[in-house]
């Protein structure tokens, strides 16, 4: 085994041991790290990604022409005056046109609008003649187009209270972006909000005790902070997002949460089994310290699959990711162990009376895990069969996975009155909410080819049956730039509006505009956007995917030694993934309960969601995985058979594991409470997911298949022998036997 320095040559240790012994210094330059980051972060400020770094393709060229020529698009707006059954005024009506013109003052009156254009100048009148739009643009930046919305808002509603006979309804970018903001924002801000006191509260059940509780939170909170204050100056190479924060804190608060926990349970655990602070925090430095770090290394791998994707959105998401798991690993090894050798015995303050939880000799075992156990090592070949059998049954609506950009429809329901003012407008100009939108930039835009052409497109947009008209054109004399508005023929079904796309990029534009020397013409606009981000998406899966899964097991092999605890950790993650994804299709998808989440009528998946959550819950999967296989090693270390040792380690990391994954899915579990479908998949997956891990997969699979597998857990081939030994001894007693004698004073005679 060699001697006993080389027994705690773990990086962890050494880090645990040092803080332990400069534990004001340790402390000091935690507190320090956090506020440096913080105020550098402030004043550096923050860059967040741009149009024109959203997404590769001609979404990029049309966002880069636009930039380049120094045009701001301002928030349009659409007034939708219809007649509210068949026996209503229709356009040609004098009281259909005294509404229109009513509707045209009114928002001009506000002064916050430019370009009103009536619908008889500009024939924006449904064939029926029952609808008709009054279209203009928002003064000022479309970025904060909502905050001046609401005056415009307000006119059109006095404009409906005035014209009873017709239904007079806004839409548009800063309309939605207000009533969105206004209905989601603040219940998006609480459930970040409220997954601290969540995860405090189970804590307290968990501990018994305020002081160890607060530890957890503590630990988290400021490696969330500190990593704020990083985001804003990586930001400056990497630009981030408002998405990449919400992630970075659901990431940052599972993550911190579980290392300490993990952290402060093995150090409790050796005390009350009779070992003194001193050695019971060495020993906890050297065991889950350890595990910690080979868990954070692998999470931090998995984040960075994410930077394979090449979506600038993904790209912030996984650095903000892998940053905060960063952040609270090195948390965990240094500033932990300083703050418990300070604390010692007052980690205990603050119990809850009613929360009391009986010492004993030092028996950590759960009773209930150990009675499941006893049935699992009974009959593993049984365990094994039925458990995967049923995590393949679970796993098998994924099979039929159907993944897209969700409609306005999909993600809000029918709670919102300007979801059914969208859905109206489809029908009445299908495409017209979101038509797609040409970007046209030539050397002289009014050069008479230029014109021809695009007159041209305008008409075979229509003709080729990609459009229904009115296709707008809207010059940039100064900046030879053109933007030509055309609604797509399906509106909001998406597979039909991606065919008219399709029709105009592949036919209409090569004959038209395409015949123009010189002459850049990309497509954009929401269908366009959705395409060019799923085509990437798709790209990026194979690349993304290989990159996690490799590097994960490469890691688990140079941590653990062993093949086949590298290769059963891969494929235990991957069933765990897979179970997750057939409960999403299950449940928004099939509809299979989906009335319990509130997800009725929603029939897809999220395009983001599957790779999203195969990245953040394997390196999720790893936590927990890590911890209990570690345990076992250090079992099979102090002599005991691998029965014993997987029995033991299961038993005996189960409180922990248990208490870890609830805290998890009781976060997660509060984003599948929000009203946006997006969120509620996420959070519904990942709590889905984390349950299944901590329980069958943790529970039953691992020791199931550990037990079968015997001594070739520990195989590793001789080829392999040559590779660096990241391993060492776990056991207390190499810990104990290791440490320096100066440390073993009185308080450490413990017989090992």
């Amino acid at each position: 085994m060699g001697n006993g320095e080389s027994r705690v040559r773990g990086l962890a240790a050494r880090a645990g041991g040092w803080s332990a012994r400069h534990r004001w210094a340790a402390v000091g330059i935690w507190v320090l790290f956090v506020v440096l980051a913080m105020g550098l972060g402030s004043a550096a400020g923050r860059v967040d990604v741009g149009d024109s770094d959203q997404l590769k393709g001609e979404t990029h060229t049309a966002a880069r022409i636009i930039e380049d020529a120094g045009i701001e698009e301002p928030a349009s707006e659409t007034v939708l005056i219809q007649a509210k059954d068949d026996s209503g005024p229709r356009a040609t009506d004098a009281a259909f046109r005294a509404a229109v013109d009513a509707v045209v003052a009114a928002v001009e009156k506000t002064g916050e609008v430019t370009d009103v254009t009536s619908p008889y100048e500009s024939d924006t009148i449904s064939k029926d003649g029952r609808s008709a739009l009054v279209q203009f643009d928002v003064r000022g930046d479309s970025d904060t187009a909502g905050e001046r919305v609401e005056p415009v808002l307000n006119a059109v509603a006095d404009a409906q209270q005035d014209h009873e006979s017709l239904r007079i309804e806004e839409i548009g970018g800063a309309s939605m972006m207000k009533t969105f903001d206004d209905a989601f924002g603040d219940d998006f801000k609480k459930a970040e909000y409220s997954a601290v006191p969540v995860a405090l509260g189970i804590l307290l059940i968990a501990f018994g005790a305020l002081v160890a509780a607060l530890l957890p939170v503590a630990l988290a909170i400021t490696a969330i902070m500190a990593t704020m204050g990083l985001m804003g100056l990586v930001s400056h190479f990497q630009p981030m997002s408002d998405t990449a924060n919400s992630v970075m804190l659901l990431v940052g608060l599972a993550v911190g949460v579980d290392y300490c926990l993990f952290y402060l349970r093995r150090e409790r655990e050796e005390r009350a089994a009779g070992r003194d602070a001193r050695t019971a925090l060495r020993i906890a430095a050297a065991t889950s310290g350890r595990a910690i770090v080979v868990s954070g290394v692998t999470v931090c791998v998995a984040m960075a699959g994410m930077l394979f994707t090449g979506l600038a959105e993904f790209e912030a998401m996984g650095l903000a990711s892998l940053m905060v798991v960063a952040v609270a690993m090195v948390g965990s090894v240094t500033v932990l162990p300083a703050l418990l050798s300070l604390l010692g015995e007052r980690v205990e303050k603050g119990r809850m009376p009613f929360l009391r939880r009986r010492r004993t000799s030092g028996s950590t075992e759960s009773r209930f895990w150990s009675a499941v156990l006893k049935r699992v090592l009974a009959k593993p070949v049984l365990a094994v069969v039925v458990a995967t059998g049923a995590l393949l049954a679970v796993a098998a609506p994924a099979i039929g996975m159907k993944t897209q950009n969700l409609t306005l429809d999909q993600e809000f329901g029918d709670s919102l009155p300007i979801v059914q003012t969208y859905n109206r407008v489809n029908d009445a100009f299908p495409g017209g909410s979101e038509p797609a939108e040409v970007v046209v930039a030539a050397d002289d835009i009014n050069a008479p080819e230029v014109k021809a052409a695009l007159a041209e497109f305008r008409e075979r947009a229509v003709s080729s049956g990609a459009s229904r008209g009115p296709v707008e054109i809207k010059l940039h004399d100064q900046q030879n730039v053109a933007f030509v508005y055309v609604p797509l023929v399906g509106g909001s079904d998406q597979d039909r509006a991606g065919e008219s796309l399709e029709l105009l990029r592949d036919e209409v534009r090569p004959a038209t505009l395409g015949e123009v020397d010189g002459l850049e013409a990309p497509i954009t606009g929401q269908v366009a956007g959705n395409k060019d981000f799923n085509d990437q998406l798709v790209g990026s899966v194979v690349p993304v995917f290989a990159f996690v899964v490799v590097f994960a097991f490469l890691v688990m092999l140079l941590s653990f030694r062993s093949l086949t605890v590298a290769i059963t950790s891969i494929v235990l993650n991957l069933l765990s993934v897979g179970a997750a994804y057939g409960i999403l299709v299950a449940v928004f998808q099939h509809g299979w309960g989906a009335s319990l989440v509130g997800a009725e009528g929603v029939g897809a998946i999220i395009t983001w969601l599957p790779l999203f959550l195969f990245v953040i819950l394997f390196g999720l999967s790893t936590d927990y995985h890590v911890f209990v296989v570690s345990r076992i090693r250090e079992a099979r270390l102090r002599g005991r058979s691998t029965r014993d040792a997987v029995q033991h380690g299961v038993v005996t990391t189960a409180g922990v594991v248990t208490s870890a994954a609830i805290i998890m899915v009781a976060v997660f579990g509060i984003f599948g409470t929000l009203s946006m479908q997006s969120m509620k998949q996420m959070g519904v997956g990942l709590a889905a997911a984390v349950l299944i891990d901590a329980t069958i997969i943790r529970g039953v699979l691992l020791p199931a298949v550990m037990s079968l597998l015997g001594e070739r857990n520990w195989y590793l081939p001789k080829w392999l022998h040559r590779m660096p030994d990241l391993t060492h001894d776990e056991t207390p007693e190499a810990v104990v036997a290791a440490a320096p004698s100066s440390s073993r004073d009185e308080g450490d005679r413990v017989p090992v």
